[in-house]
């Protein structure tokens, strides 16, 4: 594969759909996390990974999301989060062959930092050194710090990041309907705050649909117009029937998003909760238009 970064300065590079939500999907709830999947039933998550590369995804997320030692706490794993994110990387490896990047995903460990909560940055700091350790390790060709709210929580994240490895970074944070993370901070702040980190790319996933990320997006390009930026939306806003979440957009929607995000700008066009790989069809196809 040539080079991610400078990939991305010349083209749009598709990422893929959602991995934990579309393995319980698929799988079954049988287990507390979906990382637990890449231990136990590993032919599901490589299926999945594969599905996505057969759809024209050029980057594959491992099933890492939670993988760090404070949220694998709730479920038992905490002594067996490096095995876990090894096992992660050569799944999506031999998935993305010689086809795609593979990005280690890289999630929030679920607890506030203190004055907020109970957790210190000291212990923010051990889990994501870990944790993004046994990424590089393994083998990824991007760290992708996603889903963040908290830019606190994210620059200890990035700080690790850059303290075990040398690879490109991401920085992604989910904001509301208000344009505004958790926290309360605003799309030009957590992108001039990842640009003066160092990130190699910035963006928003997760959280709301297409047209808030969008939105986001001009915003981020306004305020950051050298970066390189990500733009992974939801397939359309969540909502529930009976105990399930439901997402209403379709591909072809999904894909009119991507040319509005290609149009603001984003170089790594992918999508969030609710898409499947015929999400990422839709979005490849209708880039491959702008493909030079």
């Amino acid at each position: 594969m040539e080079d991610l970064l400078s990939a991305l300065r010349e083209r749009v590079v598709i990422g893929d759909g959602s991995i934990g939500a579309t393995l319980f999907a698929r799988l079954g709830r049988t287990y507390d996390t979906s990382e637990e999947f890449n231990l136990y039933e590993p032919e599901g998550v490589l299926a999945l990974h594969r599905d996505y590369v057969d759809a024209g995804a050029e980057l594959i997320t491992t099933n890492t999301f939670t993988a760090n030692r404070i949220a694998f706490g709730r479920s038992g794993l905490a002594d067996r989060v490096v095995e876990v994110n090894r096992r992660a990387v050569e799944l999506a490896r031999e998935a993305a062959d010689d086809r795609a990047w593979v990005v280690g995903s890289v999630g929030p460990t679920g607890k506030l930092l203190e004055p907020y909560g109970e957790m210190t940055a000291d212990e923010a700091r051990e889990a994501y050194r870990e944790q993004i350790g046994a990424l590089a390790e393994a083998g990824v060709d991007l760290i992708a710090i996603e889903t963040m709210s908290s830019l606190e929580e994210a620059k200890i994240a990035f700080d690790s990041a850059r303290a075990v490895c040398d690879l490109p970074v991401a920085v992604s944070f989910t904001i509301d309907a208000n344009l505004r993370t958790m926290m309360g901070t605003t799309v030009e702040q957590f992108v001039q705050a990842a640009v003066d980190w160092g990130a190699d790319i910035v963006g928003t996933n997760c959280g709301v649909g297409p047209n808030e990320v969008e939105i986001a997006l001009e915003k981020m390009k306004t305020a950051a117009p050298r970066a390189l930026l990500w733009g992974e939306p939801n397939a359309g806003l969540p909502r529930m029937e009976g105990s399930e979440v439901v997402y209403d957009m379709g591909p072809e929607s999904l894909a009119d998003y991507a040319e509005h995000a290609f149009a603001t700008g984003a170089r790594v066009i992918g999508s969030c909760c609710g898409s499947t790989p015929e999400h990422t069809r839709a979005i490849a196809q209708r880039m491959a238009r702008h493909r030079p």
